[in-house]
């Protein structure tokens, strides 16, 4: 026998919520009744020790177990088992309200794939809001937003709406309350059609200390937000970082070869090359882990082809990057061995200023060549498994 359709699922995560898990389900059921749907109302518990599970199951809720700790888990459990063909969730504690799932439908109705509740764009009682909220959540929501390009109001709203389809191709994996985030990241890389809708947030009615830590969550959000913009993270500091350094030893070549380097009043001796050094290897290796980086997101389906990476691989093969990797490592090897010949001719004495540039210029090369021919093999065989990537 075929269960019958629904259309609309309500998924609440909840860890010990015995004080207000009662007052949610039954909103949830009035705002189903309202709309006159076939609706569902699941409790994602996730090992409440409290009597929560009793009362959401005595108010006709279907309880969800979900062994994994974590918010994320919580929720990927309850949506997961869900069958309705809009997924609406919301925390257990009253903060946010059901019986405003309504006009949270409306959107997906009208061909809008996911809908978050923005509680800056409506109400927020008082109360409702601790003032590390008042400024963290605006932070976060403004760090997406620039990463992004989008303009979202209140990226950390718990309350959201999405079709099924939608939770399909979000494929998210956060444990954690980063979930939110994810989400947004996600579905905006997925193209898919995001709206927002003004709710009203409520002081909760939990009765206990909040689940969230806003710190540690905190971080756990930027962490998230930057591992899926490794431009970001990697290429952009990577890329200043070797400019400047490559810059530190190029002007030090132009001083005499026994006299500093002079820029109006400030003297740049050879120590500056050895910072320059410096700059250049660390960043070639933070341009190297954003090109890893952005392998591993394409090949685990996070995201889809890159183009640079796809001309990467067409023109950047193995046997000519290791060509290269050689012509660097023979400059550089000549540059101190240019310096050695000058040093053996000269007596064995001190060696100059101009001789110390040209060795850590000679040396840096020399690594960078060593470095990228080695890379060249790993890069190789991440290749070979991104090329074979199943389709998104």
């Amino acid at each position: 026998m075929e269960e019958p359709e629904v259309e609309v699922s309500i998924v609440i995560p909840c860890l010990n919520e015995e004080n207000s898990i009662g007052i949610v389900v039954e909103k949830a059921w009035q705002a189903i009744q309202k709309m006159g749907v076939s609706g569902e109302v699941i409790v994602a518990d996730n090992g409440s020790t409290d009597r929560s599970v009793e009362i959401a199951r005595s108010l006709g809720a279907r309880v969800v177990e979900v062994l994994e700790k974590g918010y994320g888990n919580a929720l990927r459990g309850g949506i997961e088992a869900a069958r309705g063909r809009y997924i609406v969730i919301g925390d257990a504690d009253n903060s946010y309200d059901f019986l405003e799932t309504p006009q949270m439908l409306v959107p997906l109705r009208d061909g809008v794939d996911v809908v978050i509740g923005s509680r800056f764009l409506g109400t927020i009682l008082p109360g409702a809001m601790r003032w590390s909220s008042r400024i963290g959540n605006p932070l976060v929501t403004g760090i997406l937003n620039l990463l992004l390009g989008s303009r979202f109001s209140d990226s950390q709203s718990g309350m959201r709406a999405f079709t099924r389809e939608a939770w399909r191709r979000l494929r998210l994996q956060s444990t954690g309350m980063e979930f939110a985030s994810e989400m947004l990241i996600q579905a905006w890389r997925a193209g898919l059609r995001i709206a927002e809708v003004p709710i009203t947030f409520h002081p909760d009615q939990r009765g206990r200390p909040p689940h969230l830590r806003p710190i540690r969550d905190g971080w756990r959000h930027l962490k998230l937000m930057l591992t899926y913009s490794p431009s970001v993270l990697f290429l952009a500091p990577g890329g200043l970082m070797m400019l400047l350094g490559l810059s530190l030893m190029g002007l030090q070549l132009l001083a005499p070869m026994d006299q500093p380097l002079w820029l109006g009043p400030v003297r740049l001796d050879f120590h500056w090359a050895i910072l320059g050094s410096l700059l250049t290897l660390s960043g070639y290796t933070l341009i190297q882990a954003h090109f890893l980086a952005k392998i591993y997101s394409v090949t685990h389906r996070f995201q889809e082809q890159d183009r640079i990476l796809e001309v990467g691989f067409r023109f950047l093969t193995a046997e000519r990057v290791l060509l290269l990797s050689l012509m660097v490592i023979l400059i550089g090897l000549g540059m101190d061995g240019w310096v050695l010949y000058d040093w053996i001719t000269r007596g064995y004495g001190a060696l100059v200023s101009g001789h110390t540039r040209l060795v850590i210029f000679g040396s840096t090369l020399a690594a960078l060549g060593v470095q990228a021919f080695f890379h060249t093999f790993l890069f190789s065989m991440l290749g070979d498994a991104y090329k074979r990537r199943p389709p998104i």
